[in-house]
């Protein structure tokens, strides 16, 4: 089994566009979207859900108005001002104490030392992770709450349950979908896969992006190629991308033209590929190609 994550130093690249090409033009492929803070590969390949589970990633802390005495060490206690005497009365007290969600961070202090065992510490949701049917295989994505966090956990689980779906339905190829940046969550999408495609575009700071996504992927030893898109917006940096790179031992595998037909093969909720017959879709089945082979030449995991 093969895993090649597709990710960018920076949101707006075309990723998305060219994990959605990838999965038009690969055989027999899992799809996962770890994206997950802005997942979006689903309005393309509008999946049918077939799975749904929640995900609690973290602890939230929760007053129980019963047993809450109104001695306010909670709230001495909280640093990120989570803790409000507007709490329900209980029968003693007029008003206790109210911890809001939202403000919580799951430390658990408050929890540890309210005398009175009055502050329950639970499991908190953050989200769901689904495991769909699309026109072009199984897809497995998420959705993280607003405001939530752990999304790097998030993204383990989408990535165990690709490759559970891969190993049910053997097939040899599991595609990515990562996160734009370099956090957690992009650690989560790349760390043990075969290859890195990173995407970038011609412009100061996805020039500048793409160095730190170079050292992340030298960081972990994760064979990386580089895919210029949109590359006729500015010739010349461009260049300088392929020159930096190639300095640096790395193939850019393909170059991709802007072209408008990729922004409105997604508004109808398609792939470029399958959209038009455009240049554009000869670059990207070349990138394709050479993507292929570079996953097919390269070494076993041990």
């Amino acid at each position: 089994m093969r895993e090649l994550t597709v990710i960018s130093g920076k949101g707006g690249t075309g990723k998305t566009t060219i994990v959605a090409s990838f999965a038009a033009l690969s055989s027999r492929a899992v799809l996962a979207d770890c994206d997950v803070d802005a997942a979006d590969l689903h309005l393309v390949l509008s999946p049918t859900v077939r799975k749904k589970e929640r995900f609690t990633g973290g602890k939230k802390a929760r007053i129980k108005s019963g047993y809450c005495t109104a001695c306010g060490k909670c709230e001495e206690l909280c640093v990120f001002d989570a803790v409000f005497f507007d709490g329900p009365g209980n029968g003693t007290f007029p008003k206790t104490f109210r911890i809001d969600p939202i403000l919580c961070e799951g430390c658990g202090v408050c929890a540890w030392f309210c005398a009175e065992h009055a502050i329950a510490f639970e499991d908190a949701e953050n989200g769901c992770w689904f495991v769909s049917d699309t026109r072009y295989g199984p897809m497995v994505h998420a959705r993280l709450s607003a405001g939530e966090e752990n999304s790097g956990k998030l993204v383990t689980i989408v990535r165990n349950a690709a490759r559970n779906a891969a190993i049910e339905e053997k097939r040899e190829l599991i595609i990515i979908d990562g996160s734009p940046g370099i956090g957690c969550p992009v650690i989560a999408s790349v760390t043990g896969v075969d290859f890195v495609l990173a995407v970038t575009e011609p412009t100061a700071a996805g020039f500048h992006d793409l160095g730190r996504v170079i050292e992340l992927a030298g960081h972990f030893s994760i064979p990386i190629g580089v895919a210029i898109n949109k590359c006729d917006i500015n010739e010349q940096v461009t260049r300088q991308i392929s020159d930096y790179v190639s300095e640096r031992g790395i193939e850019v595998m393909g170059t991709i033209r802007y072209d408008r037909a990729v922004t409105d093969a997604m508004v109808r909720g398609k792939s470029v590929v399958e959209y038009t017959d455009s240049p554009v879709v000869d670059e990207i089945r070349g990138l394709w190609a050479r993507v292929k082979e570079k996953l097919e030449s390269l070494p076993d995991r041990t």
